[in-house]
């Protein structure tokens, strides 16, 4: 699992049945930064994942990748590799807050 931000939506007409009625987010994963661990930064990279939260554009959630994305009720019997699992109101780290969502 790991913390990425909501860059972009993917709007996607012909898919799979199955996939029908999910929003895809194109997120972009963060981590501590590495000199003052003081704040988040990114990684450079982007992955689309489902979302079946309602997280938006500028929101840090929780990402889970691979085999562990099909493991929650609702994304069971997709074909997916990333999903949504939750929207990240603080982050701290070493006793100090990284980041919080009412600072956004």
């Amino acid at each position: 699992m790991f913390i990425a931000k909501v860059t972009g939506s993917v709007v996607s007409t012909q898919k799979v049945e199955s996939l029908v009625g999910y929003k895809l987010l194109v997120v972009e994963p963060y981590r501590l930064e590495p000199e003052n661990r003081k704040s988040l930064s990114t990684t450079g990279r982007t992955f689309v994942a489902v979302d079946t939260l309602g997280a938006g554009a500028g929101d840090y959630v929780l990402l889970t990748q691979g085999s562990s994305a099909r493991l929650t009720d609702e994304t069971r019997q997709l074909p997916i590799d990333a999903v949504v699992v939750g929207i990240v109101d603080q982050v701290r780290v070493d006793a100090q807050c990284v980041y919080h969502r009412e600072d956004e």
